[in-house]
């Protein structure tokens, strides 16, 4: 029976692999269009190492890439030095990287072809987000001191997972971890952060959120600058950790996080504190209450035996003699007070005895003056008050008379012979 199968040559004798790569490497570096050719494309990430400048060259529209490098003995000869995100054209040659078995442009010129789409659509996102205030740092929240509850969004099979589970239970081994599962590379990667952070904040029970990525090339974290990614992460409840990629990488994720840490072991080691560090804070907590406890006990048993040694040098006689002292003091204190109160007494008596001679009867009598009293002991005051005839008893200031009345005189008549009596005189 016939085959429709094309027939296959098979070699006499199989290649190794560095005659397969040496034979690949003659055929590209030994073709002259390759050996000088223009390329252009948008710069990705660029690196700068000791030897040189590694970046990647990719082609937004056709997803295809390209490892570049200029070496330092040529940087200085460039027109433009390419940095990420700008559309450039660059001539070099193609090389074969035999150890690794991939192909590499080592570049000659670098000259500029305008800014790169996805690099102007970054800053023009970036500007926009920023004037709406998700990035001021007013509106950054602190972490909570001790959580309890951690939430965590990340690809299950990325390494990232198994670095934040190992810091967690390294720092703090009873603490209780959600995970969230997203893509975190790729076209859908975005809505899949978006549906795994709104399932945190439905659950309700973690008190911080992890979003998490290892490193890699910028076209992979094309997904945390995504605006939906952003909003969410604005608009979350509780605080959000972003550990993506390496230091040298920054995404939006990052801006708009509570706390940016980088790398996945940071987000987790910021997150939580470690058991040994609050452990430690607690004994040396402890130790500092035993020292000013024994700071305290020492200084009263300093004051105590200082009284002590004044008590014992303090004779007894002499503590009597100052209380006599004290008693004698006070003693004259109030025999001198006492004394000025009985003579203000007898001086107050005195003033008293003066005023009630000068108001006594008898006294008064004693003058020459008398009283008149009606047979009844009342004592007359008016002429209208006796006839003629009237016996009356008069009290002078020795004894007492009885007279009768002969005569009643008028008050003018009174008054020329007492005018009268008084010129005898």
């Amino acid at each position: 029976m016939t085959s429709n199968l094309p027939s296959l040559l098979v070699p006499d004798t199989a290649l190794s692999v560095a005659g397969l790569t040496a034979y690949i490497q003659a055929l590209l570096e030994q073709d002259h269009q390759l050996q000088q050719v223009w390329v252009t494309g948008e710069v990705s990430s660029a690196t700068r190492y000791r030897s040189g400048l590694f970046f990647t060259l990719q082609d937004p529209n056709a997803e295809a890439a390209i490892n570049c490098v200029i070496w330092n003995s040529q940087i200085n000869r460039l027109a433009t030095v390419p940095v990420a995100g700008e559309q450039l054209i660059i001539l070099g040659r193609v090389q074969i990287h035999p150890q690794r078995g991939n192909y590499q442009l080592i570049v000659w010129q670098v000259l500029p072809a305008g800014e790169g789409l996805r690099a102007l659509r970054y800053r023009q996102l970036r500007k926009r987000l920023e004037v709406e205030g998700l990035f001021d740092p007013d509106r950054k929240r602190p972490l909570p001191i001790y959580p309890h509850t951690i939430a965590v969004v990340t690809s299950p099979q990325a390494a990232a997972w198994g670095d934040i589970k190992r810091t967690l239970k390294r720092r703090s081994p009873g603490l209780k971890v959600l995970f969230s599962p997203a893509l975190v590379q790729g076209e859908q990667a975005p809505q899949s952060i978006v549906q795994a952070i709104q399932r945190v904040i439905r659950d309700g029970r973690a008190q911080v959120l992890i979003l998490s990525r290892g490193g890699g090339a910028t076209e992979d974290m094309v997904c945390f600058n995504d605006e939906r990614v952003v909003r969410v992460i604005a608009s979350c409840p509780i605080p959000v950790v972003a550990g993506i990629g390496h230091q040298r990488d920054e995404s939006l994720a990052d801006l708009v996080a509570d706390v940016c840490a980088h790398t996945p072991t940071a987000a987790a080691e910021q997150t939580v504190p470690l058991l040994t560090d609050l452990y430690a804070e607690h004994q040396d907590r402890l130790l500092q209450l035993r020292q000013v406890m024994a700071d305290q006990l020492e200084n009263a048993a300093t004051q105590l035996e200082r009284l002590r040694d004044r008590l014992r040098r303090l004779r007894l006689d002499r503590q009597v003699r100052q209380e006599l002292q004290a008693i004698t003091w006070q003693r004259q204190q109030l025999i001198q007070i006492t004394h000025h109160q009985v003579q203000r007494a007898m001086q107050h008596c005195d003033l008293l005895r003066q005023k009630l001679m000068t108001l006594d009867p008898a006294a008064v009598l004693r003058r020459g003056y008398a009283v008149a009293r009606q047979a009844d002991g009342a004592v007359l005051r008016s002429i209208d008050q006796v006839t003629v005839g009237q016996t009356l008893s008069l009290q002078l200031g020795q004894g007492q008379v009885e007279v009768k009345i002969t005569d009643i005189l008028d008050q003018d008549a009174l008054s020329s012979e007492l005018t009268s009596d008084s010129n005898k005189f």
